[in-house]
């Protein structure tokens, strides 16, 4: 097996992702390996512009998303964290399995992706597919999912999918 050096680990900051995350570190931790921590912002007013009824968000709504989904990725890990594994924040915006895909395209040298199984939940994943899916698919290196369970914060163990 080839030495695991860099593993990214995309977030939608949920409690599965953060699991995913946790994971990834004890990980990282177990062969030295560095983290890239990865969340693509959607824009919630993309599929209602095709409705008739498509009001248009107010001015700096989309800035202001912006700037708390910057602010959330920078908590994702502690300051001795971010030292620890070298931290890498990445923020994109659009599709997220189209975006994450992209930056494992462009980053030839992440060796894992380390994702949750579920983050987005009902409707959504139904409509919209499971990016975790797509990512299995179409990575050029190898993904690891962690199954979202049901009483997280009391089990240490974790199942891979």
């Amino acid at each position: 097996m080839p030495p695991v050096k860099i593993i990214l680990v995309p977030t939608d900051f949920s409690p599965a992702s953060k699991r995913a995350l946790r994971y990834a570190c004890s990980f990282a931790d177990a062969c030295g390996a560095s983290l890239h921590i990865i969340h693509v912002l959607e824009n919630p007013f993309t599929q209602a512009a095709f409705s008739e009824m498509y009001v248009p968000p107010p001015g700096d709504f989309l800035e202001e998303l912006e700037r708390r989904a910057r602010a959330e990725l920078q908590t994702q890990v502690t300051s001795e964290e971010k030292a620890k594994y070298s931290a890498v924040f990445i923020m994109r915006a659009g599709a997220p399995a189209h975006e994450i895909l992209a930056y494992l395209n462009e980053q030839r040298a992440i060796d894992l992706v380390v994702m949750a199984t579920a983050g987005r939940g009902g409707a959504a994943r139904l409509i919209m597919g499971s990016v975790a899916d797509k990512i299995v698919r179409a990575a050029p290196c190898p993904v690891l999912t962690i199954h979202p369970q049901d009483d997280a914060e009391t089990s240490s163990t974790y199942r891979a999918a």
